[in-house]
């Protein structure tokens, strides 16, 4: 069985063909300036080296037919025919209250995809251009849509319900729902395995830590609570996103500046987060770090409250699962910070944990980075959110 994934953006589509006889990735690439000119197509088949393709792709559905193209291509491609794929899944962001779990796509999903329009308005619209994109490329071949907040629909009622009006909920099913499910999910998953936790009832927080960021507490992979909320600017420091913030700053700021709250929520969503805190330094945690080593105050005020901020969820969510076996880290900072790490995991003493400084010092591969002696395993476990989709759409079709 051959899988092909789709992750579709407003002005881009990353898919990966993998073979779930072995799991492992024949083919993979990136449309970029989908609806923009000088789009442009990067594909990359397993033992063929890479090939770029400069071509106009007015939408999703042209960029579908050049992944295509592409993937049957004698000479860079690594099947004879679309047949071959035996389904399409698809990271989807939103169904609102609707589904939970992934689901094959028919006439009723595709109509929740496009409810949740006003849920997820940059990516529930690119989502179902790639969905009908595929649609029509390949008739009859089974669409998978994989939600990317399924895992945080397992949250219950205390943990995703905001302190508002029932009626909100009601009328508008305003919930806090959590995002990066699907890494969530699968990082989870792995950890029980890797770390030898019990299935049904090991405890595990996972770090998810790129430019968003997000964390989450489970037991046996199943979500107990996550930081983002009715969208994913609740939780963390990001790279630009501000995280937690008091309501009344929106107020306060629009009142001073003459904004309107769009544009404040502009403002926390794309100009706070490390690159506010910084003084505009960057939102690449590399700049603000070389930033901090030179004495810049504050650079060093920001990542230290990055750091500080994970910790205190890692307590929060400690105490919500009464408790935590492991500790994960995962996505672009997680897997490969150091600095980070080490930061976080020096506020945890109290649980027990104990860094291996020389296993610490590693990038981006699976291992353990707590000694022996820890009394909560502290790991590193890439994230592969295609790899997710694949199987959650496997198993259904």
């Amino acid at each position: 069985m051959k899988i092909l994934v789709i992750n579709c953006g407003s002005s881009s589509l990353k898919y990966q063909l993998i073979d779930m006889e072995n799991e492992g990735v024949l083919a993979k690439g990136l449309c970029e300036r989908i609806g923009i000119n000088g789009s442009k197509l990067t594909h990359k088949a397993e033992g063929k080296g890479e090939f770029e393709l400069a071509e106009e792709m007015p939408n999703h559905t042209v960029a579908i037919k050049l992944v295509m193209d592409a993937l049957v291509n004698p000479e860079h491609g690594v099947i004879k025919d679309t047949s071959e794929i035996s389904a399409v899944g698809h990271r989807v962001l939103h169904a609102g209250t609707i589904y939970s779990d992934s689901i094959v796509v028919n006439e009723d999903v595709k109509k929740v995809i496009r409810d949740c329009f006003d849920l997820g308005p940059l990516h529930n619209p690119a989502n179902l251009m790639g969905i009908e994109a595929c649609e029509a490329a390949m008739p009859g071949t089974p669409n998978v849509a994989v939600f990317d907040t399924a895992f945080g629909m397992g949250m219950p009622e205390k943990a995703s319900l905001y302190a508002i009006p029932q009626e909100y909920y009601e009328k508008y099913s305003i919930r806090r729902y959590g995002f990066h499910g699907t890494s969530h999910s699968f990082v989870s998953k792995e950890a029980l395995d890797f770390c030898g936790l019990d299935d049904k009832n090991g405890k595990v927080i996972v770090c998810h830590l790129g430019n968003g960021a997000s964390i989450s507490a489970s037991i046996g992979g199943k979500c107990v609570d996550t930081s983002m909320g009715l969208t994913p600017l609740e939780g963390l420091i990001m790279g630009t996103r501000s995280g937690d913030i008091d309501p009344a700053v929106i107020q306060f700021i629009c009142n001073k500046e003459g904004k309107t709250v769009n544009e404040v929520l502009d403002i926390l969503n794309k100009k706070s987060g490390i690159l506010g805190m910084s003084g505009g330094i960057s939102s690449d945690f590399r700049d603000v770090q070389k930033a901090q080593a030179e004495g810049n105050h504050l650079a060093d005020t920001a990542i230290n409250a990055y750091i500080y901020r994970v910790a205190k969820y890692i307590g929060a969510y400690t105490a919500a699962m009464n408790g935590v076996e492991a500790i994960v880290f995962t996505a672009g900072v997680g897997e490969n910070d150091k600095p980070i790490r080490a930061g976080i995991c020096a506020y945890l003493s109290y649980l027990g944990v104990e860094i291996d400084e020389e296993a610490n010092s590693h990038r981006g591969k699976r291992m353990m980075i707590s000694t022996p002696a820890s009394k909560v395993k502290v790991c590193v476990i890439p994230t592969n959110e295609e790899l997710a989709i694949a199987r959650e759409t496997k198993a259904l079709v």
